[in-house]
């Protein structure tokens, strides 16, 4: 009985082994500089992103609030995967307590699902600003847009706990080996030695419902936009209307794509360099892609990045009189 015990806590007293992405040394090097300087850039590009939106009136309004809160995300998004995928390429493999797994996968589970909610209620905001637009004020109003955003960082905290409670509560008997660069669902679930099922199903249910829900929340959304585009009587409109979406519809399609494929199955599916190439994509090259999506497709943030990048190339400046009163249409609506 001892032995049988002592067998079962191996895992949990002595941690996991993480192979990483790859186990070759030349490779390793390599992808050890591309990442840690995408993960560098990814801090960089958000933290800039977010400094703007707090530091100009022009850009306090709903859409770059969403914008904001998605690149605080991002920041803390990227930080939880990519230390342990450089500690695997820099010395692999990589060790890792059992905490300090367990962590980590709570930490991922509340961030991806936070963005996933995040992006639906970027989605919604397009849509009310495309479809609704006299009830654009009142609908997205500063306590609205707060309130959508908070009900994200819960509902994402919620779910972790609910899927982290149940995969800690199982017991692993060995191998400890994770064929991946982090602590995810599916690894752990392979290696557990216990009745699994109860936790897959609370697995498959939660991610059906935040991601397929928030995804289908998003879809309702650009449908609607899409009739309302048909509906324009000018291409000019149209395409002013398209364009305000493109950035947004890109991100989503690219991060919903490789998520949904990943994670809207049973949890138990064995791990492959498929899979793992799939959560480079959406840990990695979505957050480092992202605010370069968005700073090109949006004029606003251009304008204001030109502004600060080369402010003596600005327009002559106005008398002050006339700066307040642009300084106070500009604010309008903000937060």
């Amino acid at each position: 009985m001892e032995r049988s015990l002592e067998s079962v806590n191996r895992s949990s007293s002595h941690g996991f082994i993480l192979l990483g992405l790859s186990t070759r040394l030349g490779v390793r090097d390599v992808l050890f500089a591309i990442f840690l300087a995408l993960y560098l850039l990814t801090l960089l590009e958000n933290a800039v992103i977010v400094s703007l939106i707090c530091s100009h009136s022009e850009l306090r309004k709903p859409m770059y609030f969403f914008l904001g809160n998605l690149s605080c995300l991002e920041m803390c998004y990227v930080s939880v995967t990519m230390p342990s995928l450089l500690a695997g390429l820099s010395a692999s493999p990589c060790r890792m307590s059992f905490s300090a797994c367990i962590a980590q996968l709570f930490l991922f589970i509340s961030l991806i699902g936070t963005k996933c909610t995040l992006l639906a209620s970027m989605a919604y905001d397009r849509y009310v600003a495309i479809c609704r637009p006299l009830h654009y004020p009142l609908l997205m109003r500063p306590q609205v847009c707060r309130g959508l955003a908070l009900s994200s960082w819960l509902g994402g905290l919620l779910v972790s706990v609910v899927k982290t409670s149940c995969i800690a509560s199982l017991s692993y008997c060995g191998p400890n080996v994770l064929n991946h660069f982090f602590c995810d669902v599916s690894p752990l679930l392979n290696l557990s030695c216990t009745h699994v099922a109860l936790t897959e199903l609370v697995d498959f249910i939660s991610a059906v419902g935040i991601f397929c829900g928030s995804l289908l929340v998003a879809l309702a959304s650009y449908a609607a936009i899409g009739r309302a585009v048909l509906r324009m009587p000018s291409a000019a409109a149209s395409r002013k209307a398209l364009s305000t979406c493109a950035s947004h519809l890109v991100v989503m399609g690219v991060f919903y794509a490789a998520v949904l494929f990943m994670y809207s199955r049973p949890g138990r599916v064995e791990s492959s360099d498929l899979n793992k190439v799939l959560s480079v994509v959406y840990t990695v090259v979505t957050p480092a892609c992202s605010p370069i999506v968005y700073c090109l497709r949006n004029r606003a943030v251009r304008t204001v990045m030109q502004r600060v990048l080369r402010p003596r190339l600005v327009s002559p400046e106005l008398p002050p009189a006339a700066q307040w009163k642009r300084q106070v249409k500009s604010a309008g609506g903000g937060f």
